[in-house]
C-alpha cells in the first residue's frame, strides 16, 4: 500500500511527536475538565453509568486522528514515476578487421586463436550498445563480411560464421585488410571512426602496400588499434594438409610484424597491443572498450502524483464527526 510513496516535506513528520504529548496531557487533565458536585450521600441515585458517557473519549480520538492526518498531509506524500530517454551525441562506427589465415588455427590460445578471438569479439559487440559495427576478414585477400550496422545480432551471427575454409587465398595481406576497412568507413558521418585490426603474422600477400593503406586511414581520420595475436616463441599450428583434408599440426615459430602494427597504430592515433594468451586478449578488448567511449545524453522525466488530498479528506471527516458528536449525542456531557 505504501510502496513507492515519498514525502516532499519529510521534516514536518517531526510534528507527529506532538500526538503522544497531546494524549498524555489529555489523560493528566481529564478530571480537571469535569464538573463536580459534592453531596453527603449517593443512596438516592442509581449507580448505573450511561453508555454514552463511556463513548465520550471518542471525541478526543477523532481530534487526534484528524491532527495526525493533517500533519501527514502537510508532509506531502507522493509517488514518482521516472521515465528515461537517451540520446547518443557522438556515435562511433567500428570495423573489426580479422585475420582468418590458417595460422589462426594455432593452439597457443584455447581452443585456438580464431575461436578465442570470436568469443572475446562477441562480448565486445555486446558492450557497444549505441555504436555501429562491421566486419572485414582477410588472409591473402580481404572482403567485407558485414557492413557497418547497428543490428548487433547480425554482427554476432557473422562472427559465429567465421571459420578457415580455404575460401580465400591463404596468407596475411595486412595492407588489403586495412584498406578494405578504410573503404567501409571513409563515407561514414559518425563523429568517430575506428578500426580494430588483428593479425597473427607478417604482411606477405596482397597487392596493396600497408603504407598506402596507412595513408588512406590518416586521410579519412580513421583511428586504428592493432593487435598482434600469438604467444612468444613457438606454437602448435597447421603445417600441412593431410589427404583426408584435415590439417597436420606441428610446432612453428610465432612471427608477428610488430614494427608494422606499431606504425599503423602510431600514424592513425591508435595503440598497438600484444595478446599472448586468452586473458590478455580479453584485457585488450576491455581496454579498447574503455578508450572508445560513446557520449550518451540521458534525459529523465519525473511525474509526481500527490497523495495528500485523501489525508485531508480523512482529517475533515474526523473533525466533522467530533463536531457532530459534541452537538448531538454528547451535547449533554460537554
Amino acid at each position: 500500500m505504501f510502496e513507492g510513496i515519498y514525502f516532499a516535506n519529510p521534516n514536518y513528520l517531526w510534528l507527529l511527536l506532538l500526538l503522544p504529548v497531546a494524549i498524555a496531557w489529555h489523560v493528566l487533565t481529564w478530571r480537571k475538565t469535569q464538573a463536580s458536585l459534592k453531596i453527603s450521600s449517593l443512596s438516592g441515585f442509581g449507580t448505573q453509568s450511561s453508555f454514552l458517557s463511556k463513548l465520550r473519549p471518542l471525541l478526543f480520538i477523532f481530534r487526534i486522528l484528524a491532527l495526525g492526518f493533517i500533519i501527514l498531509a502537510i508532509a506531502r506524500p507522493q509517488t514518482v514515476d521516472v521515465s528515461t530517454r537517451t540520446r547518443t551525441n557522438k556515435g562511433i562506427d567500428i570495423i573489426m578487421a580479422i585475420d582468418v589465415s590458417s595460422s589462426m588455427l594455432a593452439q597457443d590460445l584455447k581452443p585456438d586463436r580464431l575461436s578465442a578471438l570470436k568469443r572475446v569479439a562477441s562480448a565486445f559487440v555486446d558492450d557497444r550498445l549505441s555504436d555501429r559495427i562491421g566486419l572485414v576478414v582477410y588472409a591473402g585477400e580481404s572482403y567485407t563480411k558485414t557492413p557497418i550496422t547497428s543490428d548487433k545480432s547480425i554482427v554476432k551471427g557473422a562472427l559465429r560464421e567465421i571459420a578457415y575454409q580455404g575460401l580465400i587465398e591463404d596468407g596475411t595481406a595486412i595492407g588489403m585488410g586495412l584498406a578494405t576497412s578504410v573503404n567501409r568507413l571513409k563515407d561514414s558521418r559518425a563523429k568517430s571512426k575506428v578500426i580494430i585490426l588483428l593479425t597473427d603474422g607478417v604482411n606477405n600477400s596482397g597487392f596493396i602496400d600497408p603504407k598506402i593503406a596507412i595513408e588512406l586511414a590518416v586521410e579519412f581520420g580513421i583511428k586504428t588499434y592493432t593487435i598482434g595475436l600469438g604467444s612468444n616463441g613457438t606454437a602448435r599450428a597447421p603445417v600441412a594438409i593431410l589427404p583426408t583434408g584435415k590439417f597436420k599440426y606441428g610446432m612453428t615459430k610465432v612471427e608477428i610484424d610488430e614494427v608494422l602494427l606499431k606504425e599503423i597504430a602510431e600514424a592513425t592515433g591508435g595503440i598497438y597491443f600484444r595478446a599472448t594468451d586468452n586473458k590478455k586478449l580479453e584485457e585488450i578488448y576491455a581496454e579498447i572498450n574503455k578508450l572508445e567511449k560513446t557520449e550518451i545524453e540521458e534525459f529523465k522525466y519525473y511525474n509526481y502524483e500527490e497523495k495528500y488530498r485523501l489525508l485531508v479528506l480523512f482529517a475533515l471527516a474526523f473533525l466533522l464527526l467530533e463536531w457532530l458528536g459534541k452537538n448531538t449525542l454528547f451535547k449533554s456531557f460537554i
